[in-house]
């Protein structure tokens, strides 16, 4: 039976998950205050929301809500970011970033996206993922690019005419 604490915490933390599209459990042990901070601040940036949590109410939640996490998940300090959907990509780009791979003291452990559980390699790997604006910009090039192309080979006879005729008049035709 847990104590009172920890069904309040375990009870605010299922409010705040009903409502997150996206999930990132990171290994978030042996950083600095300085470099702790750093990192929250850059998630907040992002709408990214950051949370130590005890193993055993961690484990406990994502069982409830069906995820089944392998034993060695909930070993060792525990973060998890959540938020909406997009947040996991942000999250992860974050914790996968240079300057965190460098410090070595972050380790992507799992996710949970959209109602999937993800491994630690899917979730680092969500890192690669592009951003909505950047999605929006790669559909919109690739939306527009015949337009561009029709109105290249439009062009292309009209001004090939004209090369034709000024090189006959500057020969002296």
């Amino acid at each position: 039976m847990p104590n009172l604490v920890n069904q309040l915490i375990s009870r605010e933390l299922e409010s705040e998950l009903s409502d997150a599209g996206s999930m990132i459990l990171v290994s978030f042990g042996g950083l600095t205050v300085v470099e702790s901070e750093d990192l929250r601040g850059k998630l907040a940036e992002k709408n990214v929301r950051f949370r130590m949590v005890k193993n055993s109410i961690a484990r406990r939640i994502f069982a409830e809500r069906g995820f089944e996490f392998g034993d060695d998940t909930f070993s060792g300090n525990t973060g998890l970011a959540y938020g909406e959907t997009e947040s996991a990509i942000h999250a992860a780009k974050i914790f996968t970033s240079k300057e965190v791979k460098k410090a070595g003291k972050v380790e992507v452990k799992g996710g949970v996206m959209e109602g999937s559980l993800l491994g630690p390699r899917e979730a680092a790997m969500l890192a690669d993922v592009p951003d909505r604006d950047t999605l929006r910009a790669m559909l919109l090039g690739v939306i527009s690019a015949p337009a561009r192309s029709l109105v290249s080979v439009i062009n292309a006879v009209p001004s090939g005419l004209a090369r034709v005729l000024q090189a006959r008049v500057d020969k002296g035709e």
